[in-house]
């Protein structure tokens, strides 16, 4: 079990780079709101230590590493009113699909929008649960499921629609693949805090706007299920990353229909672990000298 409550990453004012356990003021829970960490040192997947030397944060980085993470897994259509809204059937099994690591992105990064995306509009949000696995596992029980958890944290699966169900030739990764499309944070909260992930509301603010407000309950598959499901002859890795999938009121379920544009400021929130914040960056072309 991890010694650490909120595992943050994060720079620290002296320039340095470090793992470190959120100190929060009494009754803040947002993981966002910290300002100060207790460095962990040692192996966050093995043997680690919560010390005593507080660091002040300057910025929060992407809880881990990219040396950190293995593979990031994604389900789609893994709440039931999201895919009522999409129009399509409750999936007999979990539809599986992958990001490359180089989506991956802190709390407060910008969302870069390639030139390729701005070709069309349908840039959507997606809030959702992200599992970090901590335990290697393979063909794993739904009961023991959970103890093969490190913790838990809040993702913006950032999608571009016109990519993912009309360009990308009946594959979804192209539209949701981009650098910097999965930010994903403010920290990973313990899953020794969490006893029950499918009791947490879960949202999405665009422009300070409400546009998803739902609990993890509306999940098809639970967190334990999936893992249980994705382990079946293959191994999780310390470091997986789990998308579990969004809620309803995503852009392109909505009449009519909302997509993010260059400037837009998107928050995504999960009870218990905080906010990221994310605003929207198109890139411009660059002069030829």
């Amino acid at each position: 079990m991890p010694a650490f409550s909120r595992l943050v990453r994060f720079l620290g004012r002296n320039g340095k780079v470090y793992y470190g356990d959120a100190v929060l003021p009494k009754g803040v829970t947002d993981i966002s709101q910290a300002k100060q960490a207790r460095v962990v040192t040692g192996d966050i997947f093995g043997k680690h230590e919560v010390t005593d030397h507080v660091a002040d944060i300057r910025l929060l980085l992407a809880p881990l590493a990219l040396e950190d993470v293995k593979t990031v897994r994604c389900l789609g259509l893994n709440y039931a009113l999201h895919a009522k809204e999409s129009g399509l059937p409750i999936p007999k099994y979990p539809v599986l699909f992958y990001k490359p690591a180089t989506s991956l992105s802190g709390p407060t990064d910008p969302i870069p929008v390639h030139k390729q995306a701005q070709e069309s509009p349908g840039l959507d949000y997606e809030c959702e649960l992200v599992i970090v696995i901590g335990k290697a596992c393979a063909d794993v029980s739904e009961a023991e499921a959970l103890d093969y958890v490190l913790g838990y944290a809040i993702g913006n699966d950032v999608s571009h629609r016109d990519w993912q169900l009309e360009r990308g030739g009946g594959q979804w990764s192209l539209g949701k693949g981009f650098d910097g499309w999965a930010p994903y944070g403010p920290g990973i909260i313990s899953a020794d805090l969490i006893k029950d992930p499918q009791k947490l509301r879960i949202q999405t603010r665009l422009n300070g706007q409400t546009v998803q407000d739902s609990n993890t309950a509306d999940m098809i598959f639970n967190v334990r299920q999936t893992i249980a499901f994705l382990s079946k002859g293959t191994t999780l890795l310390p470091g997986d990353l789990i998308f579990t999938g969004t809620p309803s009121g995503v852009g392109m379920g909505r009449k009519p229909q909302v997509w993010m544009k260059d400037g837009d400021v998107v928050e995504v929130e999960l009870e218990g672990v905080g906010v990221c914040t994310n605003k929207v960056v198109f890139s411009k072309e660059q002069a030829k000298l």
